[in-house]
């Protein structure tokens, strides 16, 4: 039994009922067109508060880093341990089979035979049977001047194509800056940029690596890295979601 299946039924029911609630075949559009798609409230205040207080409290985390040891950017995030928390494992599971779906089309349009099983208890077997065994959701925090560098959440052989964050701090109130960003190199075409607006809650669910495009002659893949721009003010905190483990 992986980690992640130690979450209360209760709480993936609940996980379940929130993410089915969404209009799914508008998201996978929307992922389609511009390699992300933002979950509306996904959150409530009371959760991300509660989310974002658990960063001081060492016994949930696995390892704790500092950006710019790394040439990551500024800042600082931790990883969580297993068993996750209940609302991060929950959600984990829950948006897996919709993003699946997504994935491998994906793929499928691509060329790329490797295909996502309908589960992500299955996905995790698969994660620890390659050596994968380490838990990736984790929590960010940014001060002012923070930032986090364009990049691609990539743990080992085995890598899930899709991921989300959710924004746990309140723009405007709770920090300003720190603008989620995603950037598409294109071949033979100059880079296209995306930057995603999120309130409070909102979670935002973006290709980790490639996507396919349609163009004249067929689909072509399209490399996309992820950052967030400079904090100016306050504190940010955001969750990430990765549903493949790490080496």
């Amino acid at each position: 039994m992986n980690a992640d299946a130690k979450v209360a039924p209760s709480l993936i029911e609940a996980a379940e009922t929130r993410i089915a609630a969404y209009d799914w075949p508008a998201l996978a559009t929307e992922l389609d067109g511009f390699g992300c798609a933002v979950m509306e409230k996904l959150l409530s205040a009371d959760e991300c508060r509660q989310l974002a207080g658990l960063y001081p409290q060492e016994q949930h985390f696995r390892s704790h880093i500092h950006m710019a040891r790394h040439g990551f950017g500024k800042g600082e995030y931790r990883y969580f341990r297993y068993p996750l928390p209940d609302l991060v494992g929950g959600l984990r599971g829950a948006l897996y089979p919709r993003l699946a779906e997504v994935a491998n089309r994906w793929n499928e349009r691509m060329g790329v035979a490797t295909r996502y099983p309908a589960t992500h208890a299955a996905f995790l077997d698969q994660c620890h049977a390659a050596g994968q065994v380490r838990p990736t959701p984790l929590l960010l925090q940014y001060v002012p001047g923070d930032f986090n560098c364009l990049h691609q959440d990539l743990y080992g052989d085995l890598a899930f194509p899709l991921q989300a964050a959710i924004l746990l701090s309140e723009p405007g109130e709770d920090f300003t800056g720190g603008e989620f960003a995603l950037t598409e190199q294109r071949p033979r075409m100059q880079s296209r940029v995306e930057v995603v607006p999120l309130r409070q809650g909102d979670a935002v669910a973006f290709a980790v690596h490639n996507r396919p495009v349609q163009g004249t002659k067929g689909n072509y893949r399209v490399n996309l890295r992820h950052g967030v721009s400079r904090l100016r003010s306050g504190m940010r905190h955001t969750i990430g979601i990765i549903f493949h483990d790490a080496k």
